[in-house]
């Protein structure tokens, strides 16, 4: 059996986030302050909690915040007028519209409304493509994070077969592309692959990005494998869990992420690196 290595997100992060307050330091030098602005529409608990847990790195980071909560009942035209002139708002570097949105508004629209060169979060179809074709960019925050952990855990990409399970514009299409630039052989698989079980017995590196609780069992797993499970999934029991069997994957995974504790650690800590990218670029520093 292979022992297998937990790929500790929050010491990682810790890392970053370190590594951030340095360079927040000197934009402030040149007399400019990182500033997020994050904008939360409606009552939904566990976006109330991702927007509180964001104030809290930037503040952290020394990066300033402006909230903006509005009413369930906005209207897509009201939110773009927001977006707008959030947009035109020289002192905000950063633009984050926490998602879900409610049903009722035009989600793509106020994502592309976004100033390409504020989308923090990378969703932008402008920063989506830039990514395709391989030129500077934002990178959505949770690919990134996980390339940050395979990198800083020694894991050898090229050449490897790697599965990406979950074909999200803001997960798995980015994360397949990332690890295609790092010239690995990548599959996209996803709700209607045909034969799942043989697609990640195959893979020398497991992305799992598709929502469903421990829906890749453990037994599944190459021997071997690195595994960054990005689900994050609530139990019956309350708990929070993964979309891979984390004890399964014991013995078997050469490494693997936690949850809590793994992706999403990173995937905030990147949003900071975003921000602090573009208060740099503000400040002549970029």
């Amino acid at each position: 059996m292979t022992e297998t290595k937990t790929i500790d997100g929050r010491a990682l992060s810790a890392q970053l986030m370190e590594e951030l307050a340095g360079r927040v330091a000197a934009c402030k030098e040149a007399k400019v302050e990182p500033c997020l602005a994050v904008v939360l529409v409606g009552e939904d608990p566990a976006s109330q909690v991702y927007v509180r847990n964001k104030g809290r790195r930037a503040e952290k980071a020394g990066i300033a915040t402006r909230d903006h909560k509005l009413e369930a009942s906005t209207t897509t035209a009201e939110l773009l007028e927001l977006v707008g002139r959030l947009n035109a708002d020289p002192a905000v570097d950063g633009i984050l519209v926490q998602l879900p949105l409610p049903k009722e508004i035009d989600e793509q629209a106020v994502l592309s409304a976004i100033d390409p060169d504020k989308d923090v979060d990378g969703f932008h179809p402008t920063n989506l493509g830039r990514l395709m074709v391989g030129l500077p960019t934002f990178v959505a925050c949770t690919p990134q994070g996980c390339m940050r952990m395979l990198e800083a855990s020694g894991v050898e990409i090229e050449g490897k077969r790697a599965l990406v399970v979950g074909r999200s514009n803001i997960v798995g299409k980015p994360m397949a592309t990332l690890l295609t630039a790092a010239n690995a052989t990548v599959t996209l698989a996803h709700s209607r692959t045909r034969e799942l079980a043989e697609e990640v017995a195959r893979a020398d590196i497991l992305v799992a990005a598709v929502g469903r609780l421990e829906c890749i069992r453990g037994e599944w797993i190459k021997p071997g494998a690195v595994v960054i499970d990005v689900g994050i999934n609530r139990g019956d029991d309350g708990k929070l869990y993964g979309d891979v069997d984390f004890q399964g994957a014991q013995g078997r995974a050469a490494a693997i992420t936690p949850v809590p504790g793994g992706v999403g650690q990173m995937t905030t800590a990147c949003l900071m690196a975003n921000v602090v990218q573009a208060a740099e670029r503000r400040a002549g520093l970029g």
